[in-house]
């Protein structure tokens, strides 16, 4: 499997639209499987940029 490095910018635009997601009662589950990263990537940039 190739090895991606996002951009904070592609960060960010993942991550709201993960929080639009779930706001629709998605799982988190499914909602990496949308935006094509792993539950611990998630995690960690929801963590890290999740302020933003």
């Amino acid at each position: 499997m190739k090895c991606i490095r996002h951009t904070a910018e592609q960060i960010i635009r993942k991550l709201k639209t993960a929080e639009q997601l779930i706001a629709q009662c998605t799982t988190v589950a499914d909602v990496c499987r949308f935006i094509e990263v792993t539950q611990p990537t998630y995690h960690r940039w929801k963590q890290q940029y999740g302020g933003m």
